[in-house]
């Protein structure tokens, strides 16, 4: 989702420029001072509550505010993100944002400040008064409104700029001369948009066959926990040691492991399109897990692509990997593969319900010709990658 707030004071045009955006991006648009102004029209308890603090130039309490917003978020299934106008405007409303949005699983992909100078504001706000009779667009009251702007809204700033999200934009210009200069900023925001993918499946499902090759054909980076553990015993490092007895019986190695190899792995690589993750998480634990490691670089699982493969198919599979230089010490003996597959069955529904609530579960036919399932799988991220640009 591109969930976008548009930030500046008072006459700084944020609801024409809102308006373009909305239309441009799909986004559902929310305006406070919109929907404030219909509130008192309409001389709801909200309205009447409001309208002697606006007219005043001042601020509406963050609780009538904030049941405001959630009244209007009636999200249009097809809409791409929300689009926020006048709000946040006090550092309060900034934590209160992050709050709503966490409430629907998403967070504010961007704050677009629109800088204009104070007395480029007051003429603006002077003629818009002579021509919609706005109350709150009288002289006394847009110095009062940019008063407020700088002692309390501005702070909201550092609460962006600390999370790498702030963007100032030169709001000087024609409508359409600002527009290009905020969505060139939004296009270069969209770009660097992580798309992380999991592959899950049982043992001798492809996962990782697949996951390679559309790590490479996507220019995504595949991180693979069994091959990096399988590397740690060959070279007998300390976390080799500790790894080595869970591989040998086909056990899950401790998830203190496993985020040390993959924070490591991550940190190796900058400037990239996203993740492929082969075998991590394997538990509900580990699902939270990797929601907290992706967090960190404000970033979540898009989708999990879920290989449904036959219990035989990975059996045979299995047994035939035993036979060739690629054997795992737990492809040796049936009593183990089956010990495998019996301890994924068991973890399996929980993660995949997890992900499932999420709307991020993709399920495949993993007994499907390997070329079929490919370009299966590689259409499901071409998507993906096409939604993430939008």
């Amino acid at each position: 989702m591109l969930n976008i707030a548009l930030f500046g004071p008072p006459g700084a045009g944020k609801g024409t420029q809102a308006k373009k955006l909305a239309e441009k991006y799909n986004l559902t648009y929310i305006s406070t001072g919109d929907i404030l102004r219909k509130e008192i029209a309409d001389k709801t308890p909200f309205g009447l509550q409001a309208k002697e603090v606006i007219e005043q130039g001042g601020l509406v309490c963050d609780e009538t505010i904030v049941q405001i917003i959630e009244n209007s978020i009636n999200m249009n299934p097809d809409s791409n993100g929300i689009l926020f106008d006048g709000f946040p405007r006090t550092y309060a409303q900034a934590y209160i944002l992050d709050g709503l949005l966490i409430k629907m699983n998403t967070k504010l992909s961007c704050l677009i400040s629109l800088e204009v100078p104070k007395d480029e504001l007051i003429g603006r706000m002077m003629a818009r008064a002579s021509k919609e009779n706005r109350a709150d667009d009288k002289k006394e009251i847009i110095e009062n409104r940019l008063h407020e702007y700088d002692t309390k809204t501005v702070q909201v700033i550092d609460y962006y700029k600390d999370q790498g999200k702030y963007y100032a934009i030169d709001g000087i210009g024609t409508v359409d001369e600002v527009f290009e200069r905020v969505t060139d900023r939004i296009e270069e925001i969209l770009s660097q948009t992580l798309l992380n993918v999991v592959f899950f499946g049982p043992p001798g499902a492809g996962k990782g066959t697949q996951a390679k090759r559309l790590a490479k054909k996507f220019n995504m980076v595949y991180i693979s926990t069994g091959e990096m553990i399988r590397k740690e015993v060959a070279e007998q490092t300390e976390l080799g040691k500790i790894a080595k007895p869970y591989l040998e019986t086909g056990d899950i190695v401790p998830d203190d492991i496993a985020i040390r190899l993959i924070e490591r792995k991550i940190a190796q690589h900058k400037n990239i399109k996203g993740f492929i993750f082969k075998g991590f998480p394997s538990t509900l634990v580990q699902a939270y897990i990797l929601g907290g490691l992706l967090k960190k670089l404000d970033s979540s699982v898009s989708l999990v692509m879920n290989m449904n493969t036959s219990t035989l198919l990975s059996l045979k599979r299995l047994t035939a990997r035993s036979k060739t230089p690629n054997a795992r010490s737990y492809d040796m003996d049936a009593e183990t593969i089956i010990h495998r597959l019996e301890v994924l069955q068991d973890r399996s529904c929980k993660i995949l319900d997890f992900y499932e609530q999420q709307d991020k579960l993709v399920n495949f036919n993993g007994n499907d010709d390997p070329e079929k399932l490919h370009e299966q799988i590689a259409d499901t991220i071409e998507k993906a990658f096409k939604e993430i640009r939008k």
